[in-house]
């Protein structure tokens, strides 16, 4: 009786993609980038974020965006081997006043690479996998599922509100 209870509420404790779509997807409380196929979890990594924490206003503040944003295709990258650009500011952020630019999903820095990569945020307000197979894996995920949106979500913080 205890392990059918135990089961029934592992099938309906909800997976961080649940609700999410197809969608990139970023819970910034456990540092971790989801890949979400029709609500369902394909595949998760640790990710490093901006050294300036979250809920990025203006450029130079080394901050992560927190909402949905629009992604474009891959495309290489020097200092990062690929980088998956995020569309941050929207239109109407940009009306409120918020400011940045370059943010995107990329691969380890060529001084911060391999699994230490992600064992700190680093980054100046980027989603930072910790190899180039992982971003390389989420890069042709993106081209074959046509996903085109990245969810940034402070779990800890949506939870405080409510």
């Amino acid at each position: 009786m205890l392990f059918a209870a135990m089961v029934m509420a592992f099938a309906i404790t909800p997976t961080p993609c649940s609700g999410k779509g197809t969608a990139l997807y970023v819970d910034a409380t456990e540092r971790r980038l989801w890949l979400c196929q029709s609500g369902a979890p394909v595949e998760s990594m640790p990710v490093a974020l901006g050294r300036g924490g979250l809920d990025k206003r203006w450029e130079g503040d080394g901050k992560v965006p927190l909402g949905a944003y629009p992604l474009a295709a891959p495309r290489a990258s020097k200092a990062f081997h690929l980088f998956i650009p995020v569309g941050y500011p929207t239109p109407s952020q940009r009306r409120e006043g918020l400011s940045g630019g370059a943010i995107g999903v990329h691969g380890p820095s060529r001084v911060h690479s391999g699994p230490l990569s992600t064992g700190m945020d680093w980054t100046l307000g980027c989603i930072a996998v910790g190899t180039d197979a992982e971003i390389e894996r989420v890069a042709r995920w993106l081209e074959q599922s046509r996903a085109r949106r990245i969810i940034i979500e402070d779990r800890k913080a949506l939870a405080t509100a409510q």
